[in-house]
């Protein structure tokens, strides 16, 4: 089994690489990523004869079709600007797709796909990092069991850094863009865009997370789950986040930087140079991205610093009464689930264990045996079900 990491030395796709490397199906793993200095780390670090590095512009289309032939997966770990362009080159290159999500808009081009990739004979797994990815399994699990939907409300909590930390803690181009862009939600048969940051509640996460505050964002589940489980009634879907794993001040200084137009992507003259203020604004908080061997677990006796849960809630009813599954993945001291969720996917697509065409999660994922892979890297998924007597 050979498997292509595009991106994988960034923060998440050394996490996925990591993960393969471990896996005994997993023959070769290649890092396919520009930063050969960075790619080289990840490697070190990892240790493993199974990874291999290879540099890779995606700006030169044939180069990547020619690095991608011969393999079974490419695992898109690149921002999600890419995703489109790479899957093309999947096409040519006959090789499956998997990616970390697509931004609700992007998700949706990404299904056109379909009857293309089916043709071809070839599947394609979309958003399967943690969030999207693991929600819309955990949503597929309660559908089931259930006979109709209410609503599927998913909430993603990650442990908060101090005030005075300023870090970023996955891609920033994407950060910026959940910060700024309209997240859309699901309402009464109809999706709707709302106010970036809106609808802040506190929601329960379980120990250490406790109370946290979390607001609506962008994000691709809203794009896939109302569509797939249509037929049970949803009449409400909305993916909250607290403040992306960023501290709350952090946050608020890059939203007044945005309303003073820093996030804008028309370019501006300045001192008779055109510059794109998004490309400062990225370029700038660039250098408040922790190193990549902070993201790859270390050893047992050394747990990182991080907790995250990721929940989905699902209420409906089931021969007539009133049900609702809240599952909860959790991890304390393994490896993200947003590296580890991709790699798996990419290796049930090598073992041919999904269909052709284009998917997203909840479609083709068997939720038990998914949850009982993500196990083996210390990250747990339990439900609970509330019912009335």
């Amino acid at each position: 089994m050979r498997i292509v990491v595009l991106g994988g030395a960034g923060k998440m796709g050394c996490i996925a690489v990591q993960d393969l490397a471990g896996d005994r199906r997993v023959d070769e793993v290649i890092i396919a990523d520009r930063d050969l200095n960075q790619a080289r780390t990840v490697a070190q670090t990892i240790g493993s004869p199974k990874v291999v590095i290879r540099q890779v512009d995606l700006a030169e289309h044939d180069a990547l079709v020619g690095l991608l032939r011969g393999a079974d997966v490419c695992l898109n770990a690149t921002v999600y600007y890419t995703n489109l362009q790479v899957m093309q080159a999947c096409l040519e290159a006959g090789v499956d797709y998997t990616d970390m999500g697509g931004l609700f808009h992007t998700t949706r081009r990404q299904l056109e796909l379909n009857d293309r990739f089916a043709a071809a004979g070839l599947s394609a797994v979309l958003g399967m990092g943690s969030a999207p990815g693991v929600p819309n399994v955990q949503a597929r699990y309660a559908a089931e069991r259930l006979d109709t939907i209410e609503y599927i409300r998913i909430y993603d909590g990650i442990k908060p850094p101090p005030p005075d930390d300023v870090r970023f803690t996955y891609a920033v181009p994407t950060i910026v863009d959940e910060l700024t862009l309209a997240p859309m939600v699901y309402r009464h048969g109809e999706f709707v865009a709302c106010p970036p940051l809106s609808e802040l509640e506190g929601y329960w996460f379980t120990p250490p997370l406790g109370l946290l505050p979390v607001h609506l964002s962008l994000h691709s589940e809203v794009a896939t789950l109302p569509i797939t489980f249509r037929d049970k009634g949803v009449q409400e879907c909305f993916f909250k986040i607290n403040y992306w794993g960023m501290a709350r001040e952090t946050v608020e200084k890059i939203h007044v930087l945005a309303d003073f137009g820093f996030a804008g992507r028309e370019p501006v003259e300045v001192q008779g140079q055109l510059v794109v203020p998004r490309d400062l604004l990225v370029t700038l908080l660039s250098a408040y991205v922790p190193p990549i061997t902070d993201f790859l677990a270390p050893p047992r006796n050394h747990p990182p610093d991080w907790v995250k849960e990721i929940v989905t809630e699902v209420r409906g009813t089931k021969a007539g009464q009133t049900v609702t599954y809240r599952l909860g993945t959790l991890t304390c001291k393994g490896a993200l689930p947003t590296g580890v969720a991709p790699a798996r996917a990419a290796i049930w697509l090598a073992e041919g264990r999904i269909p052709p065409g284009v998917h997203p999660p909840e479609a083709v994922l068997d939720p038990e045996p998914f949850f009982k892979e993500l196990e083996g890297r210390e990250i747990y998924t339990q439900v609970s079900v509330t019912e009335f007597l």
